[in-house]
């Protein structure tokens, strides 16, 4: 099988612009949602998933023009956003702002504690993307805040128990004996309370502050490995930080900084890894197949493959990479860099 068939291009993403409750509510009505690796949380059974095969975590994506919000909402996993293009604001609480927000730029990272209110907003003009991981093969359900089921049923979208979404407008009708899903009550609402601002401070890495791990065994000529999201001491010389989470998050996120010609030589891992480009252009090559990404294409590596980079773009790479457990695997060198080793 050729390794076209684990990469997917921005250009060839298929959205679902009904993938939720609030897909009707005015403000949230031109959002698209994306399943890249692993079905995410979306309500609605006809979302397109990308890459089925079970990594260990979900990889999703959401596109918003300016203006454009995505209602308040908590998840049982991990919800981490990258954001590849456009400014944005997330928000906390139950009512959208009440107990706070973050503004991101592209290039940043914030991992959204589970078990609390949180939404997003594109904040300028133009369309802006953010790519995202998920915790767990099945990563649940979303906890809708109370406002989203007065305004869904407003606007023809009842959500019934177990997450599937029906959409009277296109002639849908609620199943006999379905049983509707009730928005949260008090008691629930402060079960979901935001923590302190000082602890959501804690969960975010801007671009800018990303530095380079020189204990990392990829690092070498004209190539930075700088951790993001490190949850416990890894096997490959990552200590816990900058986002460790007291919450699990399954998964560690890095971003590597190639530059023009640079390479990182052939080498396996164990473990699953997930590539996106978020700036320039990066050659893979797999067991000797090799393809190009371009910047919003998304790349599953074969577990136990061998596996090389190389940065063909005149401005570098920055590329986010996903690797499956919260202690990343060693790395194993083939070929002469393994034999001066």
């Amino acid at each position: 099988m050729s390794i076209t068939s684990r990469l997917v291009r921005y250009a060839d993403l298929i959205p679902c612009k009904n993938a939720f409750v609030d897909t009707r509510t005015p403000g949230s009505d031109a959002k698209e949602n994306f399943s890249l690796i692993g079905p995410g949380v979306s309500e609605n059974p006809n979302q397109h998933v990308h890459i089925p095969e079970p990594h260990g975590f979900n990889i999703g994506a959401a596109r918003q023009p300016g203006g454009c919000l995505n209602s308040q909402h908590s998840h049982e996993t991990a919800e981490v956003f990258v954001v590849h293009s456009g400014h944005w604001a997330i928000t906390f609480g139950a009512e959208a702002g009440a107990d706070g927000e973050v503004e991101v730029a592209p290039g940043d990272v914030y991992s959204v504690p589970t078990q609390m209110f949180r939404g997003f907003r594109k904040l300028d003009e133009g369309v802006g993307f953010l790519w995202v991981a998920l915790g767990r093969d099945d990563p649940g359900r979303v906890q809708w805040a109370p406002k989203v089921f007065d305004l869904a049923r407003q606007y023809g979208l009842v959500l019934l128990k177990g997450g599937r979404l029906v959409d009277t407008t296109v002639g849908e009708t609620v199943p006999p004996g379905a049983e509707l899903e009730e928005a949260p009550n008090a008691e629930l609402v402060r079960r979901l309370a935001t923590p302190s601002a000082d602890k959501l401070a804690s969960c975010a890495v801007r671009l800018a502050d990303m530095r380079g791990n020189p204990r990392s065994p990829l690092a070498g000529p004209g190539v930075e490995e700088c951790p993001v999201i490190t949850p416990a001491e890894t096997r490959d010389g990552f200590a816990p930080g900058p986002i460790t989470g007291w919450w699990p998050h399954g998964f560690n996120l890095r971003l590597l900084r190639v530059e023009t010609g640079a390479r990182i030589p052939p080498h396996v891992r164990d473990e699953e890894e997930v590539i996106f480009v978020h700036r320039g252009t990066l050659e893979v090559t797999v067991d000797g197949e090799a393809v190009d990404m371009a910047a919003g294409d998304t790349f599953t590596t074969p577990k136990g493959a061998t596996r090389s980079f190389r940065a063909l773009s005149s401005d570098g790479v920055l590329a986010y990479v996903v690797r499956g457990g919260d202690q990343a695997g060693a790395v194993r060198f083939v070929g002469q860099r393994a034999a001066a080793e």
